[in-house]
């Protein structure tokens, strides 16, 4: 039987999972109320919210990335505006559905994979960005003894590039991505699975399948 690795900041029970990121939360001065929508695309983000007072952001509809940012948002009691297609350029497609009189505030990342907010901008949106935490590569990520035949999930293109910093892809071994900005992390020459959904639950039923 093939082992399924999954390295992510979230676990499963049929895999191995590796937590691929350190985080660390960062509570920046935010005047929620000069905002009309926020913008959400990891769970990270929504527990850096938890760091301010519930009444100063939970009027804010937010615009998800994806169903599993959405629901750490809702988990919250906030309302979701909408939902993505899990990666950051299919937000532009739905911001690009509001009046641009709206302002809108990114909660994001230090590093972030999509240039979808200077897109918007240069289209005449106003869009203030707020980084909100951090990552970095875990230990655990950095020391995993992975088998030559095992299937490698990968849910962010931060685990893609943590795991090549000390590892290396083999051809026997399946790559499974969960959407195609994690794909674009990948070294030009890998063959991989694309995840139908963009979940976790989809990436292990193909790794499943597998097996």
């Amino acid at each position: 039987m093939r082992h399924i690795y999954l390295f992510s900041i979230s676990s499963h029970p049929d895999a191995i999972s590796v937590n691929s990121l350190d985080i660390t939360l960062l509570k920046p001065q935010i005047d929620f109320s000069q905002y009309d929508y926020l913008i959400i695309t990891s769970k990270q983000a929504s527990k850096a919210l938890q760091q301010y007072k519930k009444n100063d952001y939970l009027g804010k509809p937010s615009l998800c990335i994806s169903k599993q940012s959405a629901k750490s948002f809702e988990e919250l009691g906030g309302q979701v505006l909408s939902v993505g297609e899990g990666y950051g350029d299919s937000l532009a497609e739905k911001i690009n559905s509001f009046p641009k009189e709206k302002r809108w505030l990114y909660l994001r990342a230090k590093v972030v994979a999509s240039d979808f907010v200077l897109t918007c901008k240069e289209d005449g949106y106003m869009i203030d960005e707020k980084i909100v935490y951090e990552s970095s590569c875990s230990e655990p990520i950095d020391t995993v003894n992975v088998e030559e035949d095992a299937i490698l999930i990968f849910t962010s293109p931060s685990s893609v590039k943590c795991f090549l910093k000390k590892h290396e892809l083999k051809r026997t071994q399946t790559i499974i991505i969960i959407g195609k900005t994690t794909a674009q992390a990948l070294p030009g020459d890998c063959t991989y699975m694309l995840s139908n959904d963009r979940t976790i639950e989809s990436c292990m039923q193909i790794a499943n399948s597998l097996k």
